[in-house]
C-alpha cells in the first residue's frame, strides 16, 4: 500500500533532533512521497536543502504563505516570483486567505493571493490553498479565476458538505487531514458522500496530529491513522482509497 503525504512541513525545526528517523518511519509505514508547502523567506533554505538531499520523496512548493502577509509582502513575493521563474515546483503554495489570527492585512492577503493564482496559471501549477476562517472568499477567488486551466487543493478541508461541493465544483481537490479523526469536526459525516476521486491525504506536520496522537508533533507516518479514519467514514477499504488517493496525488502534482 503506497500512501502521499500531499502536505507535510517537514524541513522545519520541530524536526531537526530527528528528521531522518520520521522519514524513516514514514516510509515504512508506505508514505513514499512528501509535498513540502513553502512558508516564507525564512524558510526557504530548509525546504530546497531538504529536497535536496532526499529528492525522491521530498518535492518542493513555492508561494507565500498568507500568516506570512505583513508590511514587506512585496519583498516576500518578489523572492517567490524569483524562484518560479529559475525552477519547476510542483505546486504554488501554500497560498491563501488566514482570517484567524490577525486581520490587519487581509487586503493585502487577497492582493497576494490572486497574484500567486496568477503565476500558477502562467506557470501552468497547482495552488495549494489555506482557508482559515476565509473558506467563502477562497472559494470566490478561486472561481473569479478559474478559465478551466486552475488546479489544485484546498489544503486542510474541514468545511461543510456545501463547501466540499462548491470546492469539486470547480475541478479542485480536498486535502484530508488529522481533522477529520476529531469526533466534534463532523467531517466524517461530510465526507462519507464525498466520492474519494475528489480526496487527497495530508498530515501538515508538525500541526494537527490526528487521534491518537492529538496534541502531540504531528509527522507523516501518521497518516494511516486519517486513512483509517477514512476508511470508516467512506465504506471502502483502506487498500481501495490508499491507491485512489495517491493517483490523485500523482495526478495533480505530476500531471
Amino acid at each position: 500500500m503506497q500512501l502521499i503525504d500531499t502536505h507535510t512541513h517537514l524541513y522545519l525545526d520541530s524536526f531537526s533532533a530527528d528528521r531522518e528517523a520520521v522519514l524513516e518511519r514514514a516510509i515504512r509505514a508506505g508514505v513514499g512521497r512528501f509535498y513540502l508547502p513553502h512558508i516564507d523567506s525564512e524558510t526557504t533554505h530548509q525546504l530546497l536543502e531538504l529536497e535536496a538531499r532526499h529528492p525522491t520523496h521530498c518535492v518542493a512548493m513555492m508561494g507565500l504563505h498568507p500568516c506570512s502577509v505583513n508590511a514587506d509582502f512585496e519583498k516576500e513575493l518578489q523572492l517567490v516570483e524569483s524562484w518560479l521563474g529559475k525552477r519547476r515546483f510542483s505546486a504554488v503554495g501554500e497560498i491563501g486567505l488566514d482570517y484567524y489570527w490577525d486581520k490587519t492585512y487581509t487586503a493585502q492577503q487577497q492582493e497576494v493571493f490572486e497574484q500567486q493564482i496568477r503565476w500558477a496559471l502562467h506557470y501552468s501549477l497547482p495552488i495549494v490553498i489555506h482557508s482559515r476562517n476565509s473558506m467563502a472568499e477562497c472559494i470566490a477567488t478561486v472561481q473569479k479565476y478559474q478559465d478551466g486551466r486552475l488546479r489544485g487543493i484546498f489544503h486542510c478541508f474541514g468545511g461543510s458538505r456545501e463547501e466540499a461541493q462548491q470546492i469539486i465544483g470547480q475541478g479542485f481537490l480536498l486535502g484530508i487531514g488529522g481533522v477529520l479523526t476529531y469526533k466534534k469536526s463532523g467531517l466524517a459525516e461530510v465526507l462519507s458522500g464525498i466520492p474519494p476521486e475528489h480526496l487527497v491525504l495530508e498530515t501538515d506536520a508538525p500541526y494537527l496530529s490526528p487521534v491518537p496522537h492529538r496534541g502531540k508533533r504531528n509527522e507523516p507516518s501518521y497518516l494511516v491513522h486519517i486513512l483509517e479514519d477514512l476508511s470508516a467514514a467512506t465504506g471502502r477499504s483502506t487498500e481501495e482509497l490508499a491507491r485512489i488517493t495517491t493517483a490523485n496525488a500523482l495526478k495533480i502534482f505530476e500531471g
